[in-house]
């Protein structure tokens, strides 16, 4: 990876990095430079290109913390976007991003719109909190190793909810909240094969690369 020196506007983060695959995704994960010119540690969104193709995406924190240590973002290009920027997993790729407080919806798992429809006040939060604390609860309700913690999570979360809380509380936002490419909440190496996927189905965890 190397970092490409910004020209022009100076909010605009510009670097090259190469594409891997853990389990079935392709992950971007940011240089440790770029990404410390992020304004957060945690979740961030940002607008960009890939070899000048335009997208928008959520920047997942890869879960490295702590003193001494170099964290960094990534997230999963979905298929179209790689499609069009004709990149794939080993490619290295042209990237230029810049932090943006217009935040896109998160795709919200089934079980947790199910979860939701059951209780009307619960759902009716849901609806007036921002598209950031709906992020937020998602994070926390995935960031969990077995289908029975999750559960567990979705029903605290609708509790919290009815009660009128817009945003968990108690939650480490530096870890990386996606179990299918995690271990212990790090971000699995491209070498890993594994991470949680073993003990929850992605497809029952509403889990894919995000959309653009």
């Amino acid at each position: 990876m190397r970092i490409i020196k910004e020209q022009g506007n100076m909010s605009t983060i510009r670097f090259e990095t190469k594409l891997f695959k853990i389990n079935s995704w392709t992950i971007l994960r940011l240089p440790e430079s770029a990404s410390a010119k992020l304004p957060s540690r945690g979740m961030t969104m940002v607008t960009g290109t890939i070899n000048g193709t335009p997208f928008k995406a959520l920047l997942e924190p890869d879960g490295i913390y702590g003193p001494g240590k170099k964290p960094s973002h990534w997230f999963s290009p979905d298929k179209k976007l790689l499609d069009d920027a004709h990149a794939a997993a080993g490619d290295t790729v042209r990237v230029s991003i810049e932090p943006t407080k217009e935040w896109m919806e998160p795709e919200v798992p089934e079980d947790v719109r199910k979860a939701l429809a059951t209780s009307p006040k619960a759902e009716a939060l849901w609806k007036d909190i921002t598209p950031l604390a709906r992020w937020d609860w998602i994070r926390w309700i995935r960031a969990v190793k077995t289908p029975e913690t999750r559960q567990k999570h979705i029903e605290v979360a609708l509790s919290k909810l009815n009660k009128g809380m817009r945003r968990p509380c108690c939650f480490n936002r530096n870890l990386c909240s996606e179990p299918y490419v995690s271990h212990n909440w790090v971000l699995l190496e491209p070498t890993q094969q594994g991470g949680s996927k073993s003990k929850m189905n992605e497809a029952k965890l509403g889990s894919s690369p995000q959309k653009m």
